[in-house]
Parts: C-alpha cells; sequence; structure tokens
C-alpha cells in the first residue's frame, strides 16, 4: 500500500462490505454514477491514505476481490473500508454526456434566476430518480424572510443554462420555489 497526501480532496465512491465465500470475495456497495470505474487491476485510496488494488471486480454480484488477499480471515480488516478517489483521477476514468455534469463542479456555483443571485448550490441530492440542487439562499433575501435552503430540481425546465467555468447555474422557476420554503 502506498500513501497518497491528505490534503487533496477526495470522493467516497464505494464502500466494501462483508466477506463472501471462503477466497476472501467481499461485496462493493457503489456510491457513485459510474461503475465502470470498477474493473479488475484499479486501483482506490482506503481511509483517505492507504492504496488497495482490486484484482477481480463482478459488477453483477456486486463482488470484488482485493489484491493479495487469498481467505475471509485477511479480508475481514477491509469490511467497511471506503474507496476514494480524486477529482483528476474521476474526470479522467469517468464519461459525462452532453449535458452532465461531476456533481462536485455544480458544488458552489452561484445560482441566478433572471439576472438576480438567488443563492450558492451547495451540494447535490438525489430523490428517488431526480437530482435537487440543495441552494443555500442568498443573505440579501435571507434578511427579506426567505429561508436560509431551498432544493431545486436539477431538470428541464428549472434548469436553463450551466455554465462550470465561471462557476454559475440559471434557472427558472427558482424563486417561486424560494418563495414557497
Amino acid at each position: 500500500m502506498s500513501k497518497q497526501s491528505s490534503n487533496n480532496k477526495l470522493l467516497h465512491i464505494a464502500t466494501i462490505g462483508k466477506t463472501v465465500g471462503i477466497k476472501g470475495d467481499m461485496k462493493l456497495h457503489i456510491k457513485c454514477d459510474f461503475p465502470e470505474q470498477f474493473a479488475n487491476g484499479t486501483s482506490f485510496l482506503i481511509n483517505k491514505k492507504d492504496r488497495i488494488t482490486l484484482n477481480e471486480v463482478n459488477l453483477e454480484r456486486g463482488l470484488v476481490h482485493i489484491n493479495n488477499i487469498s481467505n475471509p480471515e485477511d479480508a475481514k480488516k477491509f469490511t467497511n473500508a471506503k474507496l476514494f478517489t480524486t477529482y483528476e483521477e474521476t474526470r479522467k476514468n469517468c464519461h459525462l454526456d452532453e449535458g452532465e455534469y461531476f456533481w462536485f463542479d455544480l458544488e458552489d456555483c452561484e445560482v441566478n434566476e433572471n439576472g438576480k443571485v438567488l443563492g450558492v448550490v451547495k451540494e447535490l441530492e438525489r430523490l428517488n430518480v431526480t437530482n435537487y440542487l440543495s441552494i443555500t439562499t442568498d443573505e440579501s433575501l435571507v434578511k427579506k424572510g426567505y429561508a436560509k435552503n431551498f432544493l431545486v430540481p436539477f431538470v428541464k425546465p428549472f434548469k436553463v443554462n450551466v455554465d462550470i467555468d465561471n462557476k454559475s447555474i440559471t434557472l427558472s422557476g427558482a424563486m417561486d420555489i424560494l418563495e414557497a420554503s
């Protein structure tokens, strides 16, 4: 296992579960939208500092086998270990289609509607199959009595324009949601 600088911001993309069988296979609980990054021979950071390599991955069964582990007793020390990757590795290994964005790129974007700043994206939340922008309301609007936070579906017709380079998202109908919050 190699060490990684702990000051890099990391993404939690999966958690290793309990052991399965007699060879040290383990359950894999994926926490991201890109299962293709879990392939034979890929390595990930665990516990934000040590790296492990997956030498066998079976996504259909949700199982992985960690390199150099040959029995359940040795595998058990990795139960509940979190797998992390960097933003750079994610950009390199994960393909986005037109109109898709990495959640971490949307965080901290300024949200506006009709030229008026409504707030900043704190995070994204997935409720059922819909992604929502969790927005921290602009302080000037909070002083006028609006909610400190609100959710807006990140789909059309609400999503009008996204400019990652300028950290700006233009929405439609978001002010109505804020007023009803």
